[in-house]
């Protein structure tokens, strides 16, 4: 395979389609190398458009995102160099990477051990060094070292957690996409003042829940 024509291919026919215009963000595509964080099994795949299971070992239904859907919340999440961003599931460590070449400091927490390590080798073996890992639940929030410009979930939630847009500085904004299958919306969250949040809706989509996502209350008749 050739590796450089296979990812120019991806970022022309996956990601520009798909509305993904910032340069910035196309650039750093080039700079981050995804076959370096997908599973050995699966580095034929690094390029297509789908997303790849994480394996067996590394939590059940764990996947890295599509390319396009990775670039998109990139680009819409608008890090900037002085953002302090909180990542709620590291999964593979490539989104996390893709954030610390834009952020001030990355922290992302992993629920699941074997992915945890799995992306902190990732993350080592490319260099970075603005990332803080640690295992643990983020799944009502994770203010330990908040408050955050930016928050990103990277499993679905049936209602974006309290907690998490608690933890947003004035200004910040939060990803995540809301709902349960078959009806999901990918949404950005602001904070507008404390306690003042507003959403907008982006499109729509499937993902995978959030281990541990707190379920709404539901009244039985």
């Amino acid at each position: 395979m050739n590796l450089e024509q296979a990812r120019t291919n991806m970022v022309e026919q996956q990601i520009r389609t798909w509305e993904v215009l910032d340069q910035d963000v196309l650039d750093l595509l080039y700079t981050v190398p995804r076959e370096e964080f997908v599973p050995p099994s699966s580095r034929n795949l690094a390029f297509t458009d789908m997303e790849i299971p994480l394996g067996k070992d590394a939590g059940a239904g764990a996947r890295m995102w599509a390319p396009k859907m990775e670039a998109r919340i990139l680009q819409e999440m608008a890090v900037k160099r002085s953002d302090r961003v909180l990542e709620i599931g590291t999964g593979s460590g490539y989104l996390t990477a893709l954030f610390a070449h834009r952020a001030a400091q990355v922290y992302s927490v992993e629920l699941d051990p074997a992915l945890a390590a799995f992306g902190k080798a990732n993350i080592a073996r490319h260099g970075v060094d603005n990332v803080t890992l640690e295992t643990g639940d983020g799944a009502r929030g994770y203010a330990k070292w908040g408050p955050y410009d930016a928050i990103l979930l990277t499993g679905s939630v049936p209602l974006m957690p309290r907690a998490v847009l608690e933890s947003l500085t004035p200004g910040g904004r939060a990803f995540a996409v809301e709902g349960e299958a078959p009806v999901m919306t990918a949404k950005i969250f602001s904070c507008s003042a404390a306690g003042e949040y507003r959403e907008v809706e982006l499109f729509e989509t499937l993902l995978a829940p959030l281990a541990n996502c707190e379920r709404p209350s539901r009244f039985r008749f």
